[in-house]
């Protein structure tokens, strides 16, 4: 399995990964998605969204950084064991409990 993050401290979006941090990524990234969701239904022109679906991609980027810096270890267990179990949250839920009591939700 490889690490949550790259070489130069890059929060790598694998699907363990964003699986791992997924209602994190809900609660504080709400606005930016919220936004982008709206301009999509408004314009299904793929160029009309651009900049709001850079500010949700940079704002879950930032979410992932900020979980890694805060909650190393128990973070890696979760996305090792979503990797590992290829993203079954059934079979993780001891890992999860331990990434969630480090780095709670809101």
């Amino acid at each position: 399995m490889a690490s949550v993050i790259d070489a130069a401290g890059e929060p790598i979006p694998t699907s363990s990964v964003l699986m791992s941090a997924a209602k994190h990524i809900e609660i504080k990234c709400r606005p930016e998605n919220v936004e982008f969701l709206k301009c999509k239904k408004k314009d299904p022109n793929p160029e009309k969204c651009l900049d709001k679906g850079r500010q949700a991609t940079r704002c879950a980027l930032g979410v992932l950084k900020d979980l890694y810096h805060r909650c190393k270890d128990p973070m890696e267990a979760y996305v090792g064991c979503m990797y590992y179990h290829t993203n079954e949250f059934d079979l993780c839920r001891k890992e999860q409990k331990a990434f969630e009591k480090e780095c709670p939700l809101g």
